[in-house]
């Protein structure tokens, strides 16, 4: 069962980073408010950046927009995409904490049970509100709601409330990434029960008492209710779909496994396997969209396997309440489509030397191998592999020593906006 999200004190509190992306007002932080505002963000602001990005009262961030990427990294910001939300992986590059969770500003809290913090994101509510009343708003009409339908009852009866779990406790989806990521992971054998380290379950019979153990959990993917994480195609033929299912459960991906890695709900430890989080070249004057947190995820998976460490996925759920356009999405997609072909296998036959010892030494190893192989398809993936060399030289400088130390020039490598 997923542990309440009741503490006293909220969990790593000062050892963890929110990291958000975004174009746009950052309303949906209330929504979030229970569990965010004790930790510090970094939001990312993608696209114009005279633009101003609105933050609710309350929260401690720093914002960096695209004039100070290229501030801080002088020549290597060519690293960080532009006009894509793979820009937040300059949050990751100048945090200092051990862990980072990182969302997309579309989406919120849900579980099995409760409406939750969601509230009525559309100007017409009638269709919402079929939802609404099924999860939490039973024996509310419509038309009791008053002039503006169940958006204002939502944030007068349900805006401080959360989801809740079967048992009916509140559940938080950033306190289930850190126990994730707290607990072990089972990466070299696989266990029937699922995470044996969650309350309720352990080692099946036959299990070896030697792998038991586990390994250190450098990664937690969570999962999405509502709008599936489709890409094009599969959105266009199943335009409709909704994840609907809510399945208790946690698992840990085996070692020799890949997986689509989606960065709308995800955390890490920064310390363990950051240098990998690089979520490539994609956006403003690439021919690829849409597959950055894919080829992060790749990457990250080959690495965790070499290094031995471990990746779960299953909750938390987070709710995904914005579809995006399919056609554009498929005009971003379309060379992805087609070179996943070779791009999987690749991953699939990467064998890094054993000299490879750190997260940047196989990273840099990768590159080359990108280069090599994947460079004859398209000259993208040269590009790609001498980007993934200076993220490693980027991440090196920002993270040096010297960097950290407190005499560091704030006013050079500090964001343009800034509140605690």
């Amino acid at each position: 069962m997923s542990k309440p999200a009741t503490p006293v004190a909220p969990p790593l509190k000062d050892e963890l980073d929110i990291v958000i992306p975004t174009i746009r007002n950052l309303d949906f932080l209330e929504m979030w408010r229970p569990f965010f505002q004790q930790y510090h963000l970094i939001i990312v602001q993608d696209g114009d950046p005279t633009k101003t990005i609105n933050v609710p009262e309350g929260f401690d961030y720093e914002l960096y927009n695209r004039n100070d990427i290229n501030r801080i990294l002088g020549p290597k910001a060519s690293c960080i995409s532009f006009k894509d939300s793979a820009c937040r992986c300059f949050g990751f590059l100048v945090s200092k904490k051990k862990y980072i969770f990182t969302i997309d500003d579309d989406c919120f809290l849900e579980s099995e049970f409760g409406l939750g913090s969601v509230i009525c994101m559309s100007v017409n509510c009638r269709d919402e509100f079929s939802l609404f009343a099924g999860r939490g708003g039973a024996g509310v009409s419509f038309g009791d709601l008053g002039v503006n339908g169940p958006r204002e009852y939502a944030k007068k009866k349900f805006f401080v409330y959360v989801a809740k779990d079967p048992s009916g406790k509140e559940i938080n989806a950033l306190a289930q990434h850190i126990q994730n990521l707290l607990t072990p992971s089972t990466p070299f054998f696989f266990n029937t029960l699922y995470d044996p380290y969650r309350d309720g379950a352990d080692f099946v019979r036959g299990y070896p008492f030697s792998m038991r153990e586990g390994a250190p959990t450098a990664v937690s993917h969570g999962l999405w209710l509502n709008i599936p994480d489709y890409d094009a195609p599969t959105q266009l033929v199943k335009p409709l779909e909704r994840n609907t299912r809510y399945v208790d459960a946690v698992l840990t991906i085996p070692k020799g496994t890949l997986f689509p890695m989606c960065g709308m709900n995800l955390a890490f430890d920064r310390e363990l396997i950051g240098p990998a989080m690089y979520f490539g070249l994609m956006g403003d004057g690439q021919p690829i969209g849409r597959y950055d947190d894919m080829w992060a995820g790749w990457c990250t998976k080959v690495i965790t396997d070499h290094l031995g460490l471990g990746v779960k996925t299953g909750l938390p759920y987070i709710w995904h309440s914005k579809a995006s356009n399919p056609f554009v999405n498929l005009k971003k997609e379309y060379k992805g489509i087609y070179w996943q072909e070779d791009i999987i296998p690749f991953f699939q036959s990467v064998t890094l030397p054993k000299e490879s010892t750190t997260v940047q030494k196989c990273y840099i190893e990768l590159s080359k191998m990108v280069k090599e192989k994947l460079g004859p398809i398209d000259p993208y993936f040269t590009k790609l592999a001498d980007a993934m060399v200076t993220w490693i030289d980027a991440w090196e400088e920002i993270n040096s020593p010297a960097q950290s130390a407190p005499a560091a020039d704030a006013k050079k490598d500090g964001p343009s906006s800034k509140k605690k």
